[in-house]
Protein backbone atom coordinates (compact mmCIF):
# COMPACT_ATOMS: atom_id res chain seq x y z
CA UNK A 1 0.00 0.00 0.00
CA UNK A 2 1.18 3.75 -0.02
CA UNK A 3 2.52 5.43 2.79
CA UNK A 4 0.79 8.49 1.80
CA UNK A 5 -2.90 8.88 1.48
CA UNK A 6 -4.26 9.80 -1.94
CA UNK A 7 -7.44 12.14 -1.93
CA UNK A 8 -10.71 10.17 -1.20
CA UNK A 9 -14.01 10.97 -1.60
CA UNK A 10 -16.88 9.15 0.26
CA UNK A 11 -20.08 8.62 0.07
CA UNK A 12 -22.18 9.02 3.43
CA UNK A 13 -25.61 9.09 3.32
CA UNK A 14 -26.94 11.67 0.76
CA UNK A 15 -23.74 13.81 0.72
CA UNK A 16 -20.28 13.75 -0.55
CA UNK A 17 -17.26 13.72 2.06
CA UNK A 18 -13.54 14.01 1.69
CA UNK A 19 -11.36 12.08 4.01
CA UNK A 20 -10.38 15.41 5.59
CA UNK A 21 -13.57 16.25 6.08
CA UNK A 22 -14.44 13.21 8.21
CA UNK A 23 -14.04 12.89 11.98
CA UNK A 24 -10.57 11.88 13.33
CA UNK A 25 -10.74 8.96 15.16
CA UNK A 26 -8.40 10.41 18.19
CA UNK A 27 -11.79 12.23 19.73
CA UNK A 28 -13.00 9.36 21.14
CA UNK A 29 -10.74 8.53 23.66
CA UNK A 30 -9.38 4.11 24.29
CA UNK A 31 -10.64 2.53 26.56
CA UNK A 32 -9.04 -0.71 26.09
CA UNK A 33 -5.42 -1.98 25.68
CA UNK A 34 -4.08 -4.58 24.27
CA UNK A 35 -1.78 -6.51 26.64
CA UNK A 36 1.90 -6.27 26.12
CA UNK A 37 3.89 -9.59 25.31
CA UNK A 38 4.39 -11.80 28.04
CA UNK A 39 6.98 -14.28 28.06
CA UNK A 40 5.54 -16.53 30.47
CA UNK A 41 3.78 -19.40 29.49
CA UNK A 42 0.00 -19.20 28.47
CA UNK A 43 -2.66 -18.30 30.78
CA UNK A 44 -5.59 -16.91 31.27
CA UNK A 45 -5.40 -12.48 30.91
CA UNK A 46 -1.44 -13.08 29.05
CA UNK A 47 -0.62 -12.97 25.14
CA UNK A 48 2.50 -15.13 24.17
CA UNK A 49 4.61 -15.67 21.40
CA UNK A 50 4.19 -19.00 20.19
CA UNK A 51 5.88 -21.11 17.19
CA UNK A 52 3.29 -24.07 16.02
CA UNK A 53 4.63 -27.40 15.49
CA UNK A 54 6.51 -28.22 11.80
CA UNK A 55 7.90 -24.50 12.18
CA UNK A 56 10.43 -25.05 14.57
CA UNK A 57 13.34 -23.38 14.04
CA UNK A 58 12.29 -21.44 11.76
CA UNK A 59 11.76 -17.11 12.71
CA UNK A 60 7.96 -17.94 12.07
CA UNK A 61 5.25 -16.68 14.69
CA UNK A 62 2.10 -15.92 15.81
CA UNK A 63 1.03 -14.19 19.48
CA UNK A 64 -1.64 -16.32 21.79
CA UNK A 65 -4.53 -14.58 23.79
CA UNK A 66 -6.12 -16.37 26.49
CA UNK A 67 -9.04 -14.42 28.19
CA UNK A 68 -9.33 -13.40 31.22
CA UNK A 69 -11.89 -15.79 32.22
CA UNK A 70 -10.06 -18.90 30.64
CA UNK A 71 -9.88 -22.27 32.26
CA UNK A 72 -8.37 -25.50 31.22
CA UNK A 73 -10.60 -27.80 30.08
CA UNK A 74 -13.17 -25.01 28.52
CA UNK A 75 -14.14 -24.34 25.18
CA UNK A 76 -13.86 -20.97 23.96
CA UNK A 77 -14.47 -19.40 20.27
CA UNK A 78 -11.62 -17.66 18.14
CA UNK A 79 -11.06 -14.75 16.87
CA UNK A 80 -8.43 -15.24 13.92
CA UNK A 81 -6.76 -12.22 13.09
CA UNK A 82 -4.65 -10.93 10.18
CA UNK A 83 -2.59 -7.77 10.14
CA UNK A 84 -2.17 -4.99 7.87
CA UNK A 85 0.84 -4.18 5.83
CA UNK A 86 3.89 -3.01 7.57
CA UNK A 87 5.54 0.29 6.79
CA UNK A 88 2.00 2.13 6.30
CA UNK A 89 1.65 5.73 7.30
CA UNK A 90 -0.66 8.59 6.77
CA UNK A 91 -0.92 12.50 6.88
CA UNK A 92 -3.44 11.93 9.84
CA UNK A 93 -1.10 10.28 11.75
CA UNK A 94 -2.52 6.11 11.13
CA UNK A 95 0.21 3.92 10.93
CA UNK A 96 0.59 -0.16 10.59
CA UNK A 97 3.77 -2.49 11.09
CA UNK A 98 2.24 -5.27 9.54
CA UNK A 99 3.22 -7.97 12.76
CA UNK A 100 1.48 -10.08 14.48
CA UNK A 101 2.06 -8.21 17.65
CA UNK A 102 1.16 -4.66 16.35
CA UNK A 103 -2.89 -5.70 16.09
CA UNK A 104 -5.79 -4.44 17.84
CA UNK A 105 -8.62 -5.91 15.74
CA UNK A 106 -9.36 -9.06 18.34
CA UNK A 107 -8.62 -8.10 21.18
CA UNK A 108 -10.77 -4.98 20.67
CA UNK A 109 -13.58 -6.49 19.78
CA UNK A 110 -13.65 -9.29 22.47
CA UNK A 111 -13.04 -6.75 24.88
CA UNK A 112 -10.44 -9.54 26.68
CA UNK A 113 -12.47 -11.60 27.83
CA UNK A 114 -14.94 -15.16 26.15
CA UNK A 115 -12.68 -15.33 23.01
CA UNK A 116 -9.37 -16.90 22.58
CA UNK A 117 -7.39 -14.20 20.25
CA UNK A 118 -4.52 -15.49 17.35
CA UNK A 119 -2.46 -13.09 15.33
CA UNK A 120 -1.07 -15.45 12.75
CA UNK A 121 1.43 -13.95 10.34
CA UNK A 122 1.97 -13.92 6.77
CA UNK A 123 5.13 -16.56 5.74
CA UNK A 124 7.87 -15.17 3.60
CA UNK A 125 9.93 -18.06 2.32
CA UNK A 126 13.71 -16.85 0.82
CA UNK A 127 16.29 -19.33 -0.06
CA UNK A 128 14.39 -22.20 2.54
CA UNK A 129 14.69 -19.51 5.16
CA UNK A 130 11.01 -18.93 6.97
CA UNK A 131 9.77 -16.01 8.89
CA UNK A 132 7.40 -13.21 9.02
CA UNK A 133 6.08 -11.05 6.17
CA UNK A 134 5.35 -7.32 7.28
CA UNK A 135 4.03 -6.80 3.73
CA UNK A 136 1.72 -8.98 1.37
CA UNK A 137 1.27 -12.57 1.51
CA UNK A 138 4.88 -13.76 1.48
CA UNK A 139 3.98 -17.21 0.18
CA UNK A 140 0.62 -17.40 0.13
CA UNK A 141 0.22 -21.37 0.08
CA UNK A 142 2.44 -21.46 2.98
CA UNK A 143 0.93 -19.22 5.25
CA UNK A 144 -2.38 -20.65 4.61
CA UNK A 145 -0.99 -23.66 6.37
CA UNK A 146 0.63 -21.99 8.92
CA UNK A 147 -2.58 -20.77 9.81
CA UNK A 148 -4.56 -24.09 10.00
CA UNK A 149 -2.28 -25.61 11.47
CA UNK A 150 -1.85 -22.85 14.45
CA UNK A 151 -5.77 -22.80 14.28
CA UNK A 152 -5.53 -26.59 14.75
CA UNK A 153 -3.17 -26.64 17.77
CA UNK A 154 -5.06 -23.90 19.89
CA UNK A 155 -7.91 -25.83 19.57
CA UNK A 156 -6.05 -28.98 20.83
CA UNK A 157 -4.27 -27.68 23.56
CA UNK A 158 -6.10 -24.58 24.79
CA UNK A 159 -9.75 -25.23 24.33
CA UNK A 160 -10.58 -23.51 21.13
CA UNK A 161 -13.67 -24.11 19.78
CA UNK A 162 -13.91 -25.29 16.38
CA UNK A 163 -17.35 -24.28 15.71
CA UNK A 164 -16.59 -21.20 16.57
CA UNK A 165 -13.23 -19.76 14.60
CA UNK A 166 -14.24 -16.13 13.77
CA UNK A 167 -11.55 -14.79 11.00
CA UNK A 168 -11.03 -11.22 10.93
CA UNK A 169 -8.53 -8.75 9.40
CA UNK A 170 -7.44 -4.98 8.90
CA UNK A 171 -6.00 -3.60 5.49
CA UNK A 172 -3.95 -6.25 3.88
CA UNK A 173 -5.56 -8.66 6.57
CA UNK A 174 -8.94 -7.83 5.50
CA UNK A 175 -8.25 -8.85 2.17
CA UNK A 176 -6.68 -12.48 3.72
CA UNK A 177 -9.79 -12.81 4.79
CA UNK A 178 -10.54 -13.80 1.69
CA UNK A 179 -7.43 -14.02 -0.42
CA UNK A 180 -6.42 -16.84 2.94
CA UNK A 181 -9.48 -17.68 4.61
CA UNK A 182 -11.23 -18.77 1.87
CA UNK A 183 -7.90 -20.17 -0.66
CA UNK A 184 -8.69 -23.65 -0.93
CA UNK A 185 -11.35 -25.96 0.39
CA UNK A 186 -9.88 -27.08 3.96
CA UNK A 187 -8.52 -23.57 5.09
CA UNK A 188 -12.26 -22.26 4.05
CA UNK A 189 -13.86 -25.36 5.99
CA UNK A 190 -12.47 -23.68 9.44
CA UNK A 191 -14.75 -20.51 9.78
CA UNK A 192 -18.02 -19.99 11.05
CA UNK A 193 -18.00 -15.86 10.09
CA UNK A 194 -15.92 -13.17 9.14
CA UNK A 195 -14.75 -9.87 9.79
CA UNK A 196 -13.38 -7.76 7.54
CA UNK A 197 -12.39 -3.75 7.93
CA UNK A 198 -10.74 -1.72 5.43
CA UNK A 199 -10.59 -3.33 1.59
CA UNK A 200 -11.77 -6.14 0.40
CA UNK A 201 -10.53 -9.20 -1.64
CA UNK A 202 -11.68 -8.40 -5.50
CA UNK A 203 -12.93 -4.50 -5.54
CA UNK A 204 -9.54 -3.31 -6.65
CA UNK A 205 -8.01 -5.25 -9.21
CA UNK A 206 -4.69 -3.39 -9.41
CA UNK A 207 -2.69 -4.53 -6.13
CA UNK A 208 0.74 -5.61 -6.78
CA UNK A 209 0.36 -9.41 -6.43
CA UNK A 210 -0.75 -12.64 -8.53
CA UNK A 211 -4.23 -13.39 -8.31
CA UNK A 212 -5.34 -10.35 -7.48
CA UNK A 213 -7.88 -10.12 -10.71
CA UNK A 214 -11.64 -10.14 -10.09
CA UNK A 215 -11.59 -14.05 -11.71
CA UNK A 216 -9.85 -15.34 -9.29
CA UNK A 217 -11.78 -13.22 -6.41
CA UNK A 218 -14.92 -14.50 -7.49
CA UNK A 219 -13.25 -18.16 -7.48
CA UNK A 220 -12.57 -17.55 -3.60
CA UNK A 221 -15.49 -16.24 -2.84
CA UNK A 222 -17.61 -19.18 -3.99
CA UNK A 223 -16.08 -20.99 -0.95
CA UNK A 224 -17.94 -18.34 1.83
CA UNK A 225 -21.11 -21.13 0.76
CA UNK A 226 -23.05 -18.64 2.47
CA UNK A 227 -21.86 -17.83 5.86
CA UNK A 228 -21.98 -14.36 7.24
CA UNK A 229 -19.39 -11.30 6.39
CA UNK A 230 -18.75 -8.25 8.52
CA UNK A 231 -17.60 -5.92 6.33
CA UNK A 232 -16.60 -1.80 7.22
CA UNK A 233 -14.41 0.59 6.39
CA UNK A 234 -13.96 4.00 7.19
CA UNK A 235 -16.12 6.39 5.37
CA UNK A 236 -18.21 4.24 2.79
CA UNK A 237 -18.11 1.05 2.44
CA UNK A 238 -20.35 0.98 -1.30
CA UNK A 239 -17.92 -0.26 -3.53
CA UNK A 240 -17.88 -3.09 -1.97
CA UNK A 241 -21.62 -3.29 -1.53
CA UNK A 242 -21.73 -3.31 -5.26
CA UNK A 243 -18.59 -5.24 -5.91
CA UNK A 244 -21.06 -8.12 -4.02
CA UNK A 245 -24.03 -7.04 -5.50
CA UNK A 246 -23.04 -7.99 -8.83
CA UNK A 247 -20.82 -10.95 -7.91
CA UNK A 248 -23.80 -13.30 -7.65
CA UNK A 249 -22.94 -14.93 -4.46
CA UNK A 250 -25.30 -14.10 -1.47
CA UNK A 251 -24.67 -14.29 1.85
CA UNK A 252 -25.23 -12.33 4.92
CA UNK A 253 -23.32 -9.41 4.36
CA UNK A 254 -23.62 -6.74 7.15
CA UNK A 255 -22.21 -3.61 5.98
CA UNK A 256 -20.58 -0.60 7.96
CA UNK A 257 -19.10 2.23 7.34
CA UNK A 258 -17.30 4.27 10.02
CA UNK A 259 -17.48 7.86 10.35
CA UNK A 260 -13.67 8.48 10.78
CA UNK A 261 -11.34 9.13 7.77
CA UNK A 262 -8.50 7.04 10.05
CA UNK A 263 -7.19 3.91 8.35
CA UNK A 264 -6.49 1.85 11.52
CA UNK A 265 -7.70 -0.88 13.16
CA UNK A 266 -7.41 0.82 16.82
CA UNK A 267 -11.32 2.01 16.50
CA UNK A 268 -11.68 -1.82 18.58
CA UNK A 269 -10.34 0.10 21.48
CA UNK A 270 -12.89 2.67 21.61
CA UNK A 271 -16.27 2.63 22.69
CA UNK A 272 -17.24 3.70 19.69
CA UNK A 273 -20.88 2.74 17.29
CA UNK A 274 -18.45 0.66 15.24
CA UNK A 275 -17.45 -1.45 18.34
CA UNK A 276 -21.27 -1.63 19.36
CA UNK A 277 -22.19 -2.90 15.97
CA UNK A 278 -19.56 -5.66 15.42
CA UNK A 279 -20.41 -6.95 19.11
CA UNK A 280 -24.10 -6.90 18.34
CA UNK A 281 -23.49 -8.70 14.93
CA UNK A 282 -21.86 -11.48 17.16
CA UNK A 283 -24.57 -11.71 19.36
CA UNK A 284 -27.04 -12.12 16.16
CA UNK A 285 -24.59 -15.32 15.40
CA UNK A 286 -24.52 -16.76 18.73
CA UNK A 287 -21.25 -16.14 19.34
CA UNK A 288 -20.34 -14.00 22.89
CA UNK A 289 -19.85 -10.75 22.83
CA UNK A 290 -19.89 -7.81 25.74
CA UNK A 291 -22.88 -5.31 25.62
Amino acid sequence: MNTRLATAVFLTGAFLLRADELTDITKVPEDLKVPPISEAAPAAGLRVRQTTRGWEGTAVHHTLYLPANWKRGGKFPVLVEFAGNGGYQNKFGDTCDGTVEGGSLAFGISGGTDYICIAVPFVKVTDGRKENAANWWGDADETAAYCMATVREVSREFGGDEKAMVLCGFSRGSIACNYIGLRNDPIAALWRAFICHSHYDGVRTTWPYADADRTSALARLQRLNGRPQFISHEGSVEDTRRYLDASGVRAPFEFSALPFRNHTDRWALRDCEQRRKVRAWLRSLGLPAPE
